[in-house]
Protein backbone atom coordinates (compact mmCIF):
# COMPACT_ATOMS: atom_id res chain seq x y z
CA UNK A 1 0.00 0.00 0.00
CA UNK A 2 1.37 3.32 -1.42
CA UNK A 3 -0.47 6.22 0.37
CA UNK A 4 -3.83 6.44 1.56
CA UNK A 5 -6.51 5.45 -0.95
CA UNK A 6 -8.33 8.16 -2.72
CA UNK A 7 -11.13 9.54 -0.74
CA UNK A 8 -10.31 7.58 2.55
CA UNK A 9 -12.57 8.86 5.48
CA UNK A 10 -12.42 9.09 8.78
CA UNK A 11 -15.07 6.06 10.63
CA UNK A 12 -16.81 6.83 13.77
CA UNK A 13 -14.09 7.33 15.97
CA UNK A 14 -12.95 5.70 19.65
CA UNK A 15 -9.59 7.31 20.12
CA UNK A 16 -9.41 11.24 20.85
CA UNK A 17 -5.37 11.56 19.43
CA UNK A 18 -3.28 9.37 17.40
CA UNK A 19 0.55 10.18 18.03
CA UNK A 20 3.29 9.18 15.22
CA UNK A 21 7.01 9.13 15.84
CA UNK A 22 9.83 7.67 16.86
CA UNK A 23 10.19 6.49 20.29
CA UNK A 24 13.83 5.21 21.83
CA UNK A 25 14.81 3.78 25.05
CA UNK A 26 16.77 6.75 26.69
CA UNK A 27 19.78 5.68 29.68
CA UNK A 28 19.65 8.27 32.71
CA UNK A 29 22.96 8.87 34.14
CA UNK A 30 23.12 8.18 37.95
CA UNK A 31 24.89 10.79 38.64
CA UNK A 32 26.07 14.78 36.87
CA UNK A 33 28.77 15.01 34.93
CA UNK A 34 30.42 13.79 31.41
CA UNK A 35 29.09 10.84 29.65
CA UNK A 36 32.46 9.36 29.93
CA UNK A 37 32.92 9.81 33.70
CA UNK A 38 29.50 8.33 34.12
CA UNK A 39 29.52 5.06 35.81
CA UNK A 40 25.78 3.57 35.40
CA UNK A 41 22.60 4.73 33.90
CA UNK A 42 19.04 3.86 34.34
CA UNK A 43 16.42 2.67 31.91
CA UNK A 44 13.81 4.79 30.63
CA UNK A 45 12.08 5.82 27.80
CA UNK A 46 11.98 8.80 25.10
CA UNK A 47 10.35 10.05 21.52
CA UNK A 48 8.44 13.22 21.52
CA UNK A 49 4.86 12.03 20.26
CA UNK A 50 4.78 8.92 22.70
CA UNK A 51 5.29 11.49 25.53
CA UNK A 52 2.39 13.28 24.07
CA UNK A 53 0.35 10.08 24.02
CA UNK A 54 1.45 8.67 27.28
CA UNK A 55 0.51 12.36 28.90
CA UNK A 56 -2.88 12.62 27.37
CA UNK A 57 -3.73 8.90 28.11
CA UNK A 58 -2.67 9.81 31.77
CA UNK A 59 -5.15 13.09 31.75
CA UNK A 60 -8.04 10.47 30.96
CA UNK A 61 -7.72 10.66 27.03
CA UNK A 62 -8.06 7.93 24.37
CA UNK A 63 -4.55 8.36 23.19
CA UNK A 64 -3.26 6.09 20.48
CA UNK A 65 1.13 5.63 19.61
CA UNK A 66 1.73 4.04 16.41
CA UNK A 67 5.63 3.70 15.60
CA UNK A 68 7.93 1.02 14.20
CA UNK A 69 10.40 -1.17 16.67
CA UNK A 70 12.69 -3.57 16.58
CA UNK A 71 11.87 -7.69 17.22
CA UNK A 72 14.08 -6.60 20.58
CA UNK A 73 14.22 -6.38 24.19
CA UNK A 74 14.57 -2.85 23.74
CA UNK A 75 11.13 -2.54 21.33
CA UNK A 76 9.29 -5.22 23.97
CA UNK A 77 10.26 -2.76 26.97
CA UNK A 78 9.31 0.75 24.56
CA UNK A 79 5.92 -1.10 23.75
CA UNK A 80 4.73 -2.18 27.23
CA UNK A 81 6.24 0.71 29.28
CA UNK A 82 3.73 3.48 26.69
CA UNK A 83 1.17 0.89 27.03
CA UNK A 84 1.10 1.09 30.77
CA UNK A 85 0.26 4.95 30.67
CA UNK A 86 -3.06 3.80 29.20
CA UNK A 87 -1.59 4.39 25.85
CA UNK A 88 -3.35 1.99 22.80
CA UNK A 89 -0.11 0.51 20.92
CA UNK A 90 -2.31 -1.96 19.05
CA UNK A 91 -1.05 -0.61 15.57
CA UNK A 92 3.24 -0.38 16.37
CA UNK A 93 4.72 -2.48 13.73
CA UNK A 94 8.05 -4.54 14.57
CA UNK A 95 10.81 -4.77 12.43
CA UNK A 96 12.69 -8.48 12.22
CA UNK A 97 16.21 -6.41 10.97
CA UNK A 98 16.73 -3.23 12.24
CA UNK A 99 17.06 -2.29 15.78
CA UNK A 100 14.97 0.28 17.93
CA UNK A 101 16.71 3.61 18.76
CA UNK A 102 18.45 4.27 21.99
CA UNK A 103 20.27 7.14 23.34
CA UNK A 104 22.20 8.54 26.64
CA UNK A 105 22.04 11.79 27.84
CA UNK A 106 23.66 13.62 30.43
CA UNK A 107 21.99 15.24 33.87
CA UNK A 108 22.34 18.96 32.86
CA UNK A 109 20.13 20.81 31.17
CA UNK A 110 19.82 20.57 27.31
CA UNK A 111 20.05 24.31 27.24
CA UNK A 112 23.36 24.21 28.45
CA UNK A 113 27.05 23.93 27.25
CA UNK A 114 27.60 20.74 28.88
CA UNK A 115 24.66 19.07 27.94
CA UNK A 116 25.39 15.68 25.94
CA UNK A 117 23.42 13.53 24.02
CA UNK A 118 24.88 10.04 22.26
CA UNK A 119 21.97 8.96 20.33
CA UNK A 120 22.17 5.65 18.55
CA UNK A 121 19.30 5.57 15.75
CA UNK A 122 20.48 5.59 12.43
CA UNK A 123 19.26 2.91 10.91
CA UNK A 124 16.77 2.30 13.11
CA UNK A 125 13.01 0.44 12.56
CA UNK A 126 11.44 3.64 13.02
CA UNK A 127 13.72 5.05 10.25
CA UNK A 128 12.19 2.72 7.91
CA UNK A 129 8.47 4.06 8.63
CA UNK A 130 7.37 4.76 4.88
CA UNK A 131 3.84 5.40 2.81
CA UNK A 132 3.85 1.86 1.72
CA UNK A 133 4.30 0.37 5.60
CA UNK A 134 2.05 2.18 7.79
CA UNK A 135 -1.58 1.21 9.10
CA UNK A 136 -3.29 4.16 7.79
CA UNK A 137 -7.35 3.46 9.19
CA UNK A 138 -5.14 3.30 12.45
CA UNK A 139 -3.59 6.82 12.08
CA UNK A 140 -6.75 8.26 10.64
CA UNK A 141 -9.28 6.72 13.24
CA UNK A 142 -8.64 9.70 16.15
CA UNK A 143 -9.66 13.06 16.07
CA UNK A 144 -6.50 14.58 15.88
CA UNK A 145 -3.16 13.11 14.55
CA UNK A 146 0.04 14.31 16.07
CA UNK A 147 2.90 14.48 14.37
CA UNK A 148 6.28 16.41 14.88
CA UNK A 149 9.38 17.10 12.35
CA UNK A 150 11.43 15.29 14.41
CA UNK A 151 10.02 12.19 12.29
CA UNK A 152 11.03 13.45 8.75
CA UNK A 153 14.01 13.96 9.76
CA UNK A 154 14.79 10.36 10.02
CA UNK A 155 14.84 9.32 6.04
CA UNK A 156 13.62 10.11 2.83
CA UNK A 157 10.97 7.50 3.51
CA UNK A 158 9.85 8.99 6.79
CA UNK A 159 9.62 12.72 5.11
CA UNK A 160 7.89 11.02 2.20
CA UNK A 161 4.78 9.73 5.08
CA UNK A 162 4.58 13.30 6.79
CA UNK A 163 3.92 14.67 3.05
CA UNK A 164 1.05 11.94 2.43
CA UNK A 165 -0.40 12.67 6.33
CA UNK A 166 -0.22 16.08 6.08
CA UNK A 167 -1.61 16.05 2.85
CA UNK A 168 -5.60 17.67 2.32
CA UNK A 169 -7.66 15.34 1.93
CA UNK A 170 -11.56 14.47 2.72
CA UNK A 171 -11.77 13.33 5.73
CA UNK A 172 -8.47 14.26 7.32
CA UNK A 173 -8.27 14.51 11.10
CA UNK A 174 -7.33 17.27 12.61
CA UNK A 175 -3.57 17.99 11.99
CA UNK A 176 -1.10 18.88 14.93
CA UNK A 177 2.52 19.50 14.38
CA UNK A 178 5.36 20.23 16.67
CA UNK A 179 8.03 21.64 14.82
CA UNK A 180 10.91 20.12 16.65
CA UNK A 181 13.55 21.58 15.08
CA UNK A 182 16.61 19.27 15.79
CA UNK A 183 19.30 20.28 13.64
CA UNK A 184 21.54 17.31 14.90
CA UNK A 185 19.84 15.18 13.11
CA UNK A 186 19.33 16.76 9.27
CA UNK A 187 21.51 15.51 6.64
CA UNK A 188 23.01 18.91 6.07
CA UNK A 189 22.23 21.87 4.15
CA UNK A 190 19.21 24.18 4.39
CA UNK A 191 16.35 21.09 3.55
CA UNK A 192 15.55 20.90 7.17
CA UNK A 193 14.60 25.06 7.14
CA UNK A 194 12.11 24.39 3.97
CA UNK A 195 11.12 20.81 4.63
CA UNK A 196 9.28 22.26 8.45
CA UNK A 197 8.37 25.18 6.98
CA UNK A 198 5.61 23.34 4.35
CA UNK A 199 5.22 20.61 6.94
CA UNK A 200 3.90 23.52 9.50
CA UNK A 201 1.90 25.51 6.32
CA UNK A 202 0.15 21.93 5.79
CA UNK A 203 -1.30 21.56 9.00
CA UNK A 204 -4.13 22.91 11.22
CA UNK A 205 -2.63 23.36 14.70
CA UNK A 206 1.16 24.11 15.00
CA UNK A 207 3.39 24.22 17.86
CA UNK A 208 6.40 26.26 17.36
CA UNK A 209 9.56 27.65 20.00
CA UNK A 210 10.07 31.14 18.87
CA UNK A 211 14.07 30.29 19.28
CA UNK A 212 13.81 27.59 16.92
CA UNK A 213 11.96 29.45 14.74
CA UNK A 214 15.00 32.01 14.41
CA UNK A 215 17.71 29.24 14.09
CA UNK A 216 15.71 27.36 11.24
CA UNK A 217 13.69 30.51 9.80
CA UNK A 218 16.09 33.33 10.53
CA UNK A 219 12.54 34.47 11.87
CA UNK A 220 12.21 37.09 14.72
CA UNK A 221 8.83 37.45 16.88
CA UNK A 222 5.55 36.19 17.09
CA UNK A 223 3.99 37.90 14.68
CA UNK A 224 6.75 37.41 12.08
CA UNK A 225 6.21 33.73 12.65
CA UNK A 226 2.64 34.01 11.73
CA UNK A 227 3.26 36.05 8.84
CA UNK A 228 5.52 32.78 7.90
CA UNK A 229 2.80 30.32 8.76
CA UNK A 230 -0.53 31.54 7.88
CA UNK A 231 -2.55 28.39 6.76
CA UNK A 232 -3.13 26.79 10.54
CA UNK A 233 -6.11 27.39 11.82
CA UNK A 234 -4.17 27.96 15.10
CA UNK A 235 -0.68 28.77 16.04
CA UNK A 236 1.10 28.65 19.04
CA UNK A 237 4.47 30.23 19.63
CA UNK A 238 6.23 29.18 22.69
CA UNK A 239 8.28 31.87 24.31
CA UNK A 240 10.16 30.35 27.31
CA UNK A 241 10.20 31.72 29.94
CA UNK A 242 7.74 35.01 28.60
CA UNK A 243 4.92 32.61 28.18
CA UNK A 244 2.85 31.69 24.72
CA UNK A 245 1.26 33.67 22.16
CA UNK A 246 -1.51 32.05 20.21
CA UNK A 247 -3.18 32.91 16.79
CA UNK A 248 -6.26 31.50 16.28
CA UNK A 249 -8.94 31.72 13.43
CA UNK A 250 -10.92 28.98 14.77
CA UNK A 251 -9.96 25.06 15.55
CA UNK A 252 -12.99 22.40 16.05
CA UNK A 253 -11.54 18.56 16.60
CA UNK A 254 -12.41 16.48 13.39
CA UNK A 255 -11.83 16.25 9.85
CA UNK A 256 -10.61 19.02 7.88
CA UNK A 257 -12.08 19.49 4.43
CA UNK A 258 -10.28 20.78 1.39
CA UNK A 259 -10.88 24.17 1.85
CA UNK A 260 -8.30 24.93 5.00
CA UNK A 261 -6.68 27.52 5.99
CA UNK A 262 -7.06 30.04 9.25
CA UNK A 263 -5.20 33.00 6.62
CA UNK A 264 -8.78 33.44 5.16
CA UNK A 265 -10.06 34.64 8.38
CA UNK A 266 -8.91 37.63 11.02
CA UNK A 267 -6.86 36.13 13.94
CA UNK A 268 -7.58 37.00 17.43
CA UNK A 269 -4.20 37.07 19.57
CA UNK A 270 -3.92 35.51 23.52
CA UNK A 271 -0.72 36.15 25.18
CA UNK A 272 -0.43 33.73 28.13
CA UNK A 273 2.42 33.87 30.57
CA UNK A 274 4.50 30.95 31.65
CA UNK A 275 4.34 30.11 35.45
CA UNK A 276 7.24 30.30 38.14
CA UNK A 277 8.50 27.19 38.28
CA UNK A 278 11.37 25.47 40.45
CA UNK A 279 12.74 23.42 37.72
CA UNK A 280 14.48 20.33 38.20
CA UNK A 281 14.91 19.05 34.82
CA UNK A 282 13.67 20.34 31.51
CA UNK A 283 13.37 17.75 28.91
CA UNK A 284 10.04 16.40 27.86
CA UNK A 285 8.26 20.31 28.91
CA UNK A 286 7.97 21.10 25.26
CA UNK A 287 5.60 17.51 24.66
CA UNK A 288 3.71 18.14 27.91
CA UNK A 289 2.93 21.50 26.88
CA UNK A 290 1.19 20.41 23.29
CA UNK A 291 -0.47 17.53 25.29
CA UNK A 292 -1.98 20.48 27.91
CA UNK A 293 -2.87 21.84 24.77
CA UNK A 294 -4.32 18.86 22.79
CA UNK A 295 -6.41 17.84 26.28
CA UNK A 296 -8.16 21.10 26.27
CA UNK A 297 -8.64 21.63 22.82
CA UNK A 298 -10.48 17.90 22.90
CA UNK A 299 -12.88 19.49 25.61
CA UNK A 300 -14.03 22.60 23.49
CA UNK A 301 -12.29 25.15 25.93
CA UNK A 302 -11.01 28.69 25.10
CA UNK A 303 -7.88 29.64 23.64
CA UNK A 304 -6.12 31.37 26.74
CA UNK A 305 -7.59 27.98 29.13
CA UNK A 306 -5.55 25.76 26.33
CA UNK A 307 -2.87 27.51 26.72
CA UNK A 308 -2.96 27.52 30.43
CA UNK A 309 -3.64 24.13 30.46
CA UNK A 310 -0.24 23.70 28.06
CA UNK A 311 1.89 25.43 30.96
CA UNK A 312 0.21 23.65 33.81
CA UNK A 313 1.05 20.49 31.94
CA UNK A 314 4.72 21.45 31.69
CA UNK A 315 5.44 22.91 35.11
CA UNK A 316 4.29 19.12 36.06
CA UNK A 317 7.42 17.72 33.87
CA UNK A 318 9.51 20.74 34.91
CA UNK A 319 9.22 19.42 38.64
CA UNK A 320 10.55 16.11 37.80
CA UNK A 321 13.98 14.41 36.53
CA UNK A 322 12.36 12.43 33.56
CA UNK A 323 10.14 13.32 30.51
CA UNK A 324 6.73 12.05 31.70
CA UNK A 325 5.23 12.41 34.98
CA UNK A 326 1.55 11.98 36.46
CA UNK A 327 -0.64 14.93 35.59
CA UNK A 328 -2.56 17.06 37.57
CA UNK A 329 -6.17 15.88 38.33
CA UNK A 330 -8.37 17.46 36.19
CA UNK A 331 -10.35 19.21 38.50
CA UNK A 332 -7.32 20.37 39.98
CA UNK A 333 -5.45 21.67 36.94
CA UNK A 334 -9.19 23.63 35.96
CA UNK A 335 -9.46 25.61 39.22
CA UNK A 336 -5.80 26.70 38.83
CA UNK A 337 -6.76 27.46 35.22
CA UNK A 338 -9.59 29.93 36.70
CA UNK A 339 -7.69 31.99 38.40
CA UNK A 340 -7.64 35.56 37.68
CA UNK A 341 -4.54 36.96 36.10
CA UNK A 342 -3.18 38.21 39.16
CA UNK A 343 -3.26 35.21 41.15
CA UNK A 344 -2.32 33.21 38.19
CA UNK A 345 1.41 35.30 38.19
CA UNK A 346 1.28 34.67 41.26
CA UNK A 347 1.63 31.31 41.39
CA UNK A 348 5.12 29.02 42.41
CA UNK A 349 5.25 25.33 41.76
CA UNK A 350 7.82 23.34 43.08
CA UNK A 351 8.39 19.58 42.98
CA UNK A 352 5.00 17.45 44.07
CA UNK A 353 2.90 20.17 43.42
CA UNK A 354 0.89 18.08 41.52
CA UNK A 355 -0.84 16.54 44.57
CA UNK A 356 -4.25 18.30 45.08
CA UNK A 357 -3.60 17.93 48.75
CA UNK A 358 -1.22 20.96 47.88
CA UNK A 359 -3.86 23.10 46.25
CA UNK A 360 -3.64 25.71 49.25
CA UNK A 361 -0.06 26.24 49.00
CA UNK A 362 0.33 27.21 45.40
CA UNK A 363 -0.88 30.58 45.03
CA UNK A 364 1.44 33.23 47.35
CA UNK A 365 3.14 35.64 47.02
CA UNK A 366 7.05 35.78 46.27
Amino acid sequence: MSGPAAGTAVAATTTDVVCLGESMVTFLPSQPGRLADVPSFGRGIGGAESNVACALAAAGHRAAWVGRVGADGFGDHLVETIASYGVDTSAVRRDPVRPTGIYFRTATDRGTDTHEVAYYRAGSAASAMSPANVPYEELFAGRVLHLSGITAALSGDCLALLRELTAVRPGRPLVSFDVNHRPHLWRGGDADASVLLELARRSDLVFVGEDEAEEAWGIVGAEAIRAAVPEPAVLVVKRGSAGATVFASGLRPGPRSSNAGGAENADTVTHVPALHVAVVAAVGAGDAFAAGFLSATLRGLPVRDRARHGHLMAAAVLTVPGDLTEPPARDHADRLVALDDDAWGRLRLGPGWTAADRASEEVRTP
